[in-house]
Order: C-alpha cells, then sequence, then structure tokens
C-alpha cells in the first residue's frame, strides 16, 4: 500500500493542525472516539481486552503492498490519517507518543482534548532521526510500572497486537525491548475489532459513498465494458480489464460520480477471472490470460472502492449460454446469498447469516454442499475483513445495529458437461456490503443488478435455429420462423424476441408470486379508520329545559342548536336539522301553501342504516310531514332557512368524517436556527383552499421534518411531512403551461375542507390568455418577437429556480437521518409518454423511474408501478386506431384502472417500456369483465393457481390458431389438402344434432359426389392458365385477388411475389 493508501498522505477534514502542516486532526471526533476507546475498554477489560493495564500500538512505516493492519486502522478511525513509524500506549491516566519531531508537532493538538476527554496526559517522546529511540523506550516502561504499582499490581499487563510483525529498526528495538521487560504481554486484536465494529453516521455515510462508487464502477464500467468484449469478440487480459476499472475507481466522474478523486482509493486490484481458472479469496490476482467467453463459460468480477479510508466491495458472476447445472448452481447461491443477508438482523447470531445459506443449499442442491464456501463474508469498514466478526458457522457473537458486512459467497471447483477444458471447470461469487439498520438491512451496493436475467447472456444461435424446426415438425402448417427473423446482422437476437423471452419469464415468476400472496391470506386491505360520527350522535337538546319558549303554533328554526321545532298535535316537537332529507313547498289553486319534509329514515332506499335502528330496533320512525299555511311568505322563508342551515350541519360534519379517518402526522419541527429553511416563493396550490376570497400565491418551505405551504392569510397552511411522502415529482414545463412539484402521499392531509393525497405547488409560465380580438398579426412582428423572447426567458428562469430547489432537498434528503425515506424527486420521462382517457378528457399520461403519472389535469394520476400485478392491452387488433390499458393490482380488492383510448402508434412504445420495467402485459381483442374475473379469483384462488393463474390471459394459443387459418391468403398454391373442410365439417355437426339418420345419409352422398368434382381453386386456375396461354394478361391474378380484397372490404398491399404480409 502506498502512502495515500495508508492514509499519510491524506488530510482529513479537521479543526486544529500544526502551524506551517497541511495535516489537521479533527478534534472533536478524536474526543469522542477517544472517549469510546475507553468506555469500551473500561467495560470489556476482562473478556476483551485481557485485563490489560496499558495498551501499545507500534504503527509500522509506509509501505507500496496493499495491507490492512489494525495498528493502521486506529490510526486512521482515531486521528483520521496514518502515523507511520510511531508508537502510542493507552495508560488510565496518561497516553505516551514515541514519534519524530514534525509528527509530535500535529500530535500536539490532542493534548488538551485528552485531557478533557478521558484525564488523560498526553506525553511526547521525541526521537532523533537517527536515534534508535531506547531512551523514550525506557522512559514509557518506567511510567508503566509506575502506574501498575499504584494500581497495586506486581507485573503489569501490556495489550498489543500480537499478529503484527514489527517492520524497520524503530519497532523491531520496540518488540525486543518489550518482550525483555517481563510485563505480561496479552493480545488485544479482539478488543480492537469490537471497537470497530459498530460504525456511526459519519463512519455509514463514508461507507455507503464508498458502494455507491464500486456499484457505479460495476455497472456503468464493468459491466458494459464486458458486453462490448463479447459482442465484438475483441482480445483483451484479465490483467489489463483489472488496470483499466482500477483507474476508473481513482477517477470516480468517468462513472458519473461525485466524488473528490483525493477521497477514494481501491481495497484491492479489481479482479476479473474466467477460463477455468478460479480463486475466490480477496487476494486473488488477475492473471494475464485473455478473457474466455464461449459457450458454457463463466465470468467473475469483483470491485472494491474505499472512501476516505472506509471499505466497500461487490461481486458479480456472469454466464455465458449457460448450461442447466450453472443456471441452477447460479440460481441456488443467489437464494442462498439472499438468506444469508436476511438473517443479518439485530439480536440474531453471526452464524445464522452462514446457517441460513447453507440450508437453503442442502434443500435445493445438496450435491453442491461440498462445493459451498466455508464462510458468507466478514465485517467491513476501515480493515476490508475485520476478523472478528466472520460470517461462519462458529461466531456465536450477536448482530448489532451500525455493523457492517461484506456477505461473501460462492460455489468453487464446480464441473460442467462441457467439453472444452476452459468450460470444464467453473466456480461462481457473489458479494454486496450491507449495512445494519435498526428496522431493515440495506444493501449498499444493490444497484448493479444480479438478477438471473440480468447476469445471463445467450449468444448461442444453435439453439434459436432449432427451436423453428421443432415447432415446424409438430405442426406442419404452421410457418417456419427464420434465423434472420430472430437475429440482426450482427448476430444479436430481435428486439421483439428478446421481450418475448423476458415475458415468458416475467410470466413464471408473476404466477409464482401471485400463488403465494394468494395462498398467504390474500390481497386484504385492512381499514383502520376511526368510527365516523352518525346522526344518532347529534342531539339537538339534551334536556327538556333547553327548548326554547313555546311562540305560535308555527314552524321554529333554532339556529343555535341547529333544530327545526313542528307542531305536532298541539306540541313542539323538536328534530336535528341532521334528520330530514329534503325539504319543498308548493302552491295550490286556492293559494294554499304546502311545505313537505321528508326525514332520513333507516333501512329506505337511498337511507343509510343509523345507529339507532341498532340500538332501538322496536322503533317506529317520522318519516314525512306536511303543512299548510295561508302565508306563502313564511313558508319560503322557512324552506330557505331549513336548507341554508342542513347544508351548513351536512358541510360540517362531512368534514368532520373526512378529518377522523385522517392518519395522525408528526408534528412539523421548523428549522429556525438549525438552517435557514429552503424556499421558493409564489406558488399555488392544487387542491386549493376554497373560500369565497380572492386566492393569493403562498411560500414553500423545507424544514427539518417536512414542508411548510403557506400564505398571508393565517387560515391557509398546509403542512407535508417528509415521512409521509410516498413520491415526489418535479416536472418542468416544456409543452405545458406550468411548472410544478407534485406530492404523492401515503396517507391523506386535508387541504383547506378536502381530504386529499396528492398535492401540487405550481407556477403559471406564461398567461394564460390570449388576445383574440384585432388583426393578424405578423410573423416578424419585432413586438411579437420580442414577446415570445419574454415568454422563453421567464419559462426558462422559472425551470431554474424549481430545479435548484429541488436540488438543495434532494442533498438534505441524502442525509442519514432519511435514509429510511428513499426520497427523491422524480423526473417524467416525456419521450415514452403518451396520451389516453384515464378519467372523462384526454390527457398526456408519462413514465417515470417508479410511477405512471399525469400532473397537470385533474384529477391527478399517479399509480406505482411497484403495485401493479399485471397489464391487459385490451382492443389490440387489426384496424384498431387505439386500444385500452387495463392496470391490474396486487390488491385484488382494488378496483382496476382503465386507461381508455391510447393510439395504437403508441403500442410498441409502451410494451418495450413495460418490459424494461418488468411488468408483465397481455393483450386482448376485447375488453373483460375485470371485477367478476377479480371476483372469481379471490373466491377461489386454489383453482386459479392449479388453471395457470394469469396465462389465461395468453392469446398465443389463439393467435396461432387464427395464423392457420389464414393460409388460403397466401396465394393459389397447389395442394392436396382440403382447406376449409375442419370449418366445414365443424359447421356441418352444429347444424345436424336434430337432423334425421336419413338426411344425414343424403347430406353423406351429397358430399361426397362434390368431393369428386373440381374445387373453387382448381377451376379458376385453369381459367388462369387458358387466359396465360392465350397472352391475356390484363386480367391477373394479382388483378383479381385485389378486386376479390376490395369486394370483402379488406384491401391489403400485396407484394411484387404476390404473398400477403402476415399480420400478427
Amino acid at each position: 500500500m502506498g502512502d495515500h493508501r495508508n492514509g499519510s498522505s491524506q488530510p482529513p477534514n479537521g479543526k486544529a493542525s500544526a502551524a506551517g502542516s497541511p495535516y489537521s486532526i479533527d478534534v472533536n471526533t478524536f474526543q469522542s472516539r477517544l472517549k469510546s476507546f475507553y468506555s469500551h475498554w473500561d467495560e470489556h477489560k476482562t473478556n476483551l481486552w485481557g485485563s490489560s493495564d496499558a495498551i501499545a500500538i507500534a504503527c509500522p512505516p509506509p509501505s507500496d503492498d496493499l495491507r490492512y493492519l489494525k495498528s493502521t486502522a486506529l490510526n486512521l478511525w482515531l486521528l483520521g490519517f496514518e502515523f507511520p513509524d510511531t508508537i502510542m500506549v493507552f495508560m488510565k491516566k496518561q497516553i505516551h507518543l514515541l514519534c519524530s519531531q514534525k509528527k509530535a508537532s500535529i500530535l500536539e493538538t490532542v493534548r488538551k482534548p485528552s485531557k478533557e476527554a478521558v484525564g488523560a496526559d498526553v506525553i511526547m517522546h521525541i526521537k532523533a532521526k537517527d536515534d534508535d529511540g531506547v531512551t523514550q523506550m525506557d522512559a514509557i516502561f518506567r511510567a508503566i510500572r509506575s502506574q501498575s504499582k499504584v494500581d497495586g499490581s506486581d507485573v503489569a499487563a501490556i495489550g498489543y497486537i500480537s499478529r503484527e510483525a514489527p517492520e524497520g529498526k524503530l519497532l523491531e528495538t520496540w518488540a525486543d525491548k518489550l518482550k525483555n521487560t517481563g510485563f505480561q504481554l496479552i493480545d488485544v486484536s479482539n478488543g480492537l475489532s469490537s471497537l470497530f465494529a459498530v460504525k456511526n453516521n459519519e463512519e455509514l455515510t463514508s461507507i455507503k459513498r464508498a458502494s455507491y462508487l464500486a456499484t457505479s464502477v460495476m455497472k456503468n464500467f464493468v459491466v458494459p465494458k464486458l458486453e462490448n468484449v463479447i459482442d465484438d469478440e475483441k482480445k483483451i487480459s484479465h490483467s489489463t480489464l483489472m488496470e483499466e476499472t482500477e483507474k476508473v475507481i481513482l477517477e470516480p466522474s468517468k462513472v458519473n460520480c461525485k466524488l473528490k478523486a483525493d477521497n477514494v482509493d481501491i481495497c484491492y486490484p479489481p479482479i476479473f477471472q474466467s477460463g477455468g481458472e478460479f480463486d475466490l479469496r480477496p487476494s486473488a490476482v488477475s492473471n494475464d490470460d485473455l478473457l474466455y467467453y464461449d459457450s458454457a463459460s463463466v465470468i467473475i468480477c469483483a470491485v472494491g472502492a474505499r472512501y476516505k479510508s472506509y471499505c466497500s466491495n461487490i461481486a458479480r458472476t456472469f454466464l455465458i449460454d449457460a448450461e442447466p447445472l450453472q443456471s441452477k448452481a447460479y440460481e441456488v447461491l443467489l437464494k442462498a446469498h439472499e438468506a444469508a443477508i436476511g438473517s443479518l438482523k439485530p439480536g440474531n447470531k453471526i452464524s445464522a447469516a452462514y446457517l441460513d445459506a447453507l440450508s437453503v443449499v442442502q434443500k435445493d442442491a445438496p450435491e453442491l454442499v461440498s462445493n459451498l464456501t466455508k464462510s458468507a463474508g466478514t465485517g467491513i469498514g476501515i480493515e476490508f475483513r475485520e476478523s472478528g466478526l466472520n460470517l461462519n458457522a462458529k461466531n456465536e457473537q450477536i448482530v448489532k445495529e451500525g455493523m457492517v458486512f461484506n456477505v461473501t459467497l460462492g460455489f468453487q471447483n464446480l464441473q460442467s458437461e462441457s467439453s472444452k477444458p476452459k468450460s470444464k471447470n467453473f466456480s461462481m461469487l457473489l458479494a454486496d456490503t450491507v449495512i445494519i439498520a435498526k428496522d431493515k438491512t440495506e444493501v449498499v451496493t444493490s444497484l448493479s443488478s444480479k438478477a438471473v436475467k440480468d447476469v445471463a447472456y445467450s449468444f448461442n444461435e444453435d439453439e434459436e435455429e432449432e427451436r423453428p424446426a421443432k415447432k415446424a415438425k409438430a405442426e406442419v402448417t404452421e410457418p417456419v420462423m427464420s434465423k434472420t427473423a430472430l437475429r440482426s446482422d450482427n448476430h444479436e437476437i430481435s428486439k421483439e424476441e428478446l421481450r418475448r423471452q423476458h415475458q415468458a419469464e416475467l410470466a413464471r415468476q408473476k404466477n409464482e408470486e401471485t400463488a403465494r400472496r394468494l395462498a398467504g391470506g390474500g390481497s386484504e386491505g385492512g381499514d383502520n379508520r376511526a368510527a365516523v360520527k352518525t346522526s344518532a350522535d347529534l342531539v339537538a337538546y339534551k334536556n327538556i329545559n333547553d327548548l326554547p319558549a313555546p311562540r305560535d303554533m308555527m314552524i321554529q328554526i333554532d339556529q343555535k342548536h341547529e333544530a327545526i321545532l313542528l307542531p305536532i298535535n298541539g306540541s313542539m316537537v323538536p328534530f336535528h336539522v341532521a334528520f330530514i332529507r329534503t325539504v319543498s313547498s308548493q302552491q295550490d289553486t286556492n293559494r294554499n301553501c304546502y311545505i313537505r319534509i321528508i326525514f332520513n329514515v333507516p333501512g329506505t332506499p337511498f337511507s343509510p342504516h343509523d345507529a339507532n335502528s341498532m340500538k332501538f330496533p322496536g322503533s317506529i320512525y317520522l318519516k314525512e310531514a306536511s303543512f299548510r299555511s295561508k302565508d306563502s311568505r313564511h313558508i319560503s322563508e322557512v324552506v330557505q332557512s331549513i336548507k341554508t342551515l342542513r347544508r351548513q350541519v351536512v358541510a360540517r360534519e362531512s368534514e368532520r368524517a373526512e378529518r377522523a379517518t385522517l392518519v395522525t402526522q408528526e408534528k412539523l419541527q421548523l428549522a429556525n436556527n438549525r438552517f435557514k429553511p429552503i424556499r421558493l416563493p409564489d406558488l399555488w396550490i392544487r387542491p386549493n383552499f376554497g373560500g369565497r376570497g380572492r386566492k393569493i400565491p403562498g411560500t414553500l418551505e423545507a424544514h427539518v421534518n417536512g414542508f411548510r405551504y403557506s400564505t398571508t392569510r393565517q387560515d391557509e397552511r398546509v403542512d407535508v411531512m417528509f415521512a409521509n411522502i410516498k413520491h415526489a415529482f418535479f416536472q418542468p414545463a416544456e409543452n405545458e403551461m406550468i411548472t410544478l412539484l407534485h406530492f404523492h402521499l401515503h396517507n391523506h392531509i386535508m387541504v383547506g375542507n378536502r381530504k386529499t393525497k396528492d398535492v401540487q405547488f405550481y407556477v403559471e409560465v406564461m398567461e394564460m390568455v390570449q388576445n383574440v380580438g384585432g388583426g393578424k398579426r405578423s410573423a416578424y412582428d419585432p413586438d411579437e418577437l420580442e414577446e415570445e423572447q419574454r415568454e422563453r426567458d421567464r419559462k426558462n428562469k422559472i425551470n431554474v429556480e424549481f430545479q435548484s430547489f429541488v436540488n438543495r432537498v434532494n442533498d438534505l434528503w441524502g442525509q442519514p437521518q432519511f435514509s429510511g425515506l428513499d426520497l427523491e424527486f422524480d423526473q417524467p420521462l416525456r419521450e415514452l409518454g403518451f396520451t389516453g382517457v384515464p378519467f372523462k378528457s384526454s390527457v398526456f399520461i408519462v413514465p417515470t423511474s417508479a410511477c405512471l403519472v399525469e400532473l397537470i389535469e385533474t384529477p391527478f394520476l399517479v399509480v406505482t408501478l411497484g403495485e401493479i400485478e399485471i397489464v391487459n392491452l385490451e382492443r389490440v387488433g387489426l384496424g384498431q386506431k387505439n386500444f385500452d390499458m387495463t392496470i391490474v393490482f396486487k390488491d385484488f380488492k382494488r378496483d382496476v384502472l382503465r386507461i381508455d383510448s391510447v393510439p395504437s402508434t403508441a403500442l410498441d412504445g409502451i410494451k418495450e417500456w413495460l418490459d424494461t420495467t418488468d411488468i408483465k402485459y397481455y393483450e386482448s381483442r376485447l375488453n373483460l369483465n375485470w371485477r367478476q374475473i377479480l371476483k372469481t379469483i379471490t373466491d377461489d384462488p386454489q383453482s386459479f393457481i392449479e388453471g395457470g393463474g394469469w396465462e389465461f390471459l395468453n392469446l398465443e394459443a389463439t393467435d396461432s390458431e387464427s395464423d392457420n387459418s389464414e393460409e388460403s391468403d397466401k396465394g393459389y398454391e397447389p395442394s392436396d389438402l382440403e382447406p376449409e373442410s375442419d370449418s366445414e365439417d365443424e359447421a356441418s355437426e352444429s347444424e345436424s344434432l336434430v337432423e334425421s339418420e336419413d338426411e344425414e345419409e343424403e347430406d353423406s352422398e351429397e358430399d361426397s359426389e362434390e368431393e369428386k368434382g373440381k374445387t373453387w381453386e382448381e377451376l379458376e386456375r385453369e381459367a388462369s392458365n387458358a387466359d396465360r396461354e392465350k397472352g391475356v394478361d390484363s386480367d391477373s391474378e394479382e388483378e383479381r385477388k385485389r378486386r376479390k380484397m376490395k369486394a370483402f372490404g379488406k384491401s391489403r398491399p400485396v407484394g411484387s411475389s404476390g404473398a400477403k404480409r402476415k399480420i400478427r
């Protein structure tokens, strides 16, 4: 390891530095970690630190070799960078440092922090350049003995790292004198491993950034590089690939990774292996052999990156034209690897990771158990392999929050059936960096996929050529697909064929997933809403004393108690206005006015069952009451007052009922003095607050744990918590009139008096008013050009302001405390958009990386791709200008979403997008009754599973039958077959179910006589030949075919050879 790799040339970010020195030590970090060191020493002194009275750490001189030493790790962890040729002795009351004058000037800055943190005095022992340091060593030993006497111990116990051999004159002298002092020497490697095991947030951030770099290199450089080499059949050695990859790691910008090159390094030289020679150890090297990628070959790639001295690791195995044994082995390895990761949860034993992986192999492929690696990885941090955290079957330590593991699992020395010597022997390896969080296990290298579909490559042409041949044998009438239909000129499988293969694999996976979900209890969606307040809870008067004083026997309205008092049998009877369903008035010919009041009665149509019907089952309800009056004016006033009061009460109770179903949100923590809130002014909100006043814009601010939108009015304020945001979108104005930020929420919130899951903030980039008056203006009018330029400038300015706000919020969400929310603004991909009608009007729908959205017109459309079960494309067929797109959700109790009238020109693009997002789609020629289909599935899931799951939607068989029915369209070809006999026989069978035997015999005789004659095709062919002999070409076969098609209304283009295009 060079100086940079050892950390000595990398100045960390610190606050205290020696005068004239470029190096600085972060005093705050040093204090907190020194406290952790001493408290860990005190707490685990007996079992991990061997009851040591002092701990001596000797850091060797710099080396050009890549190595990981615990002495170096302690330097980096405690001080931020390495001090080579330095001896540190930690005692309870003193810290002794033996080093050169230059290092001592840097370390002077830790004197005061050490005293404040642990009460230890820092004593410097400065060694001259040519001095062997013996005098300084004796002084340290005397201090240890005197401290031992004070503690009442006869022989001092000195902890040291026994596995690190002394290097250089200073450390060799130190080791010799230490052995001859008579001290009790104890290895404290386990104590240091335990000290480094649990990382804080700063350390975890460094590991995440290192993992992001390693993943980016694997995904954006290694995989494309291998694909290009194999596609172009280039020759390149493993060592060359290693060198090129190492350069990319050291220059993160090459893979669009925004990390400073000074902070990054390699963990080990990247490993590339193929051609039968495999070594699964991290110490393996990439040899000079050429990359081998013939059929049945295996390629292993491993990349390790460091950020600020913290390590990460990722390894992937790629299969080329894999044999069944290789495919099975990889699937088992992948399943075992996921099992190992899944068992790493706080509180579990570390051994569970390897044992769970082993059980998967024993169950699915017992013959491969002997080939499984003996460990599932190690802990990882400043050290690439933290020795105390080996993931083997014997480690009984407990997994803790904050630990980080390099989960590495593989099969070694497997034998394939290939006759090629370089493909005979193969191994497989998978590795990921895993962080143990409180609620989940976070795989920080998951962006580089290890799914079978992403690592298995098929370049073997023989299989593709054999498949059509087999189909041709099975069914003579099916046309054989030629090689050119499957492959392009550069021998690549066509997009349509790749999509078909991928969809077949998705169908299998989807049916298995649906079967597991239905077997596990189905798609139940609990409704945990609070109880809604019913009319039974509405009381006008609690007792008779609250009734107003009686007046004339007329209808009275008590606004205060929200009651109507009706004169019935000489008494004023009160009714709460919520019990009134309708009230109306009319006048007869005698000028008598009537008022009719209809009440809500439980059990009647359009009236819900009230709680009173449960409490008092024998009660009698008043359904209707009518009153007559000569005063039409009074009647009108009463009717109007009742309607107004009822409208107010219903609106209030509706809002109360809506709020009762809301999930309680956390309280917004304002930024105040912590940081300046991120602001975006002059925004409009949808849905709006309502009310009768003039609408005014407001400001959106990002605070500690959420957003706040507010206007100058006190009651117009909305808080959106970060934890409640399911998806966040930023859509700049391109062909639209607005630039917007949109939040799709997990739980509803109230905006004004409206309950919503979608909140949008937007700005109009140009005026939505067009002058329709006046004459036509010239395209070269200077005023017109200037106005257009102003609109463009305004739109660009607004888009830039929004983009700046989005970038700053993304940076805020990138902080460790928000890592569990997985939030980031998503931007719609306009190039993949299409028009459709999801609700009532035609809109432009666009996909994003995780959703399908329409954010301009209301109601908004936001569909999470992860919630989609399948997509069925309906009314897809010949001559259709539009088709419908039906989205079926994983929750079968949820209604399907149908997007109508999607242009047929968008069909291929939608198929390609669905396929790339791993969504299974089907096609049908008619719209299906999905409500009945989903009810059938949920009522009898077992029959659905046994019947092949969603494959009842697969119309390939029907398509093949229809293809066969079009055989007659290929032209007039001589044949001994009777192409229409099948359909005629079927028709005759269906028609003759009630016919007598005599009629059947007569029909059969007539049929036999017709079969002896010539068919229409034969007669037409003879006439054509006769015309051709006579030289009559005007009425050619091609012309007759055109006329025939025109007569049937199916005119289709005919090629020069006379064969029609086949409709697929």
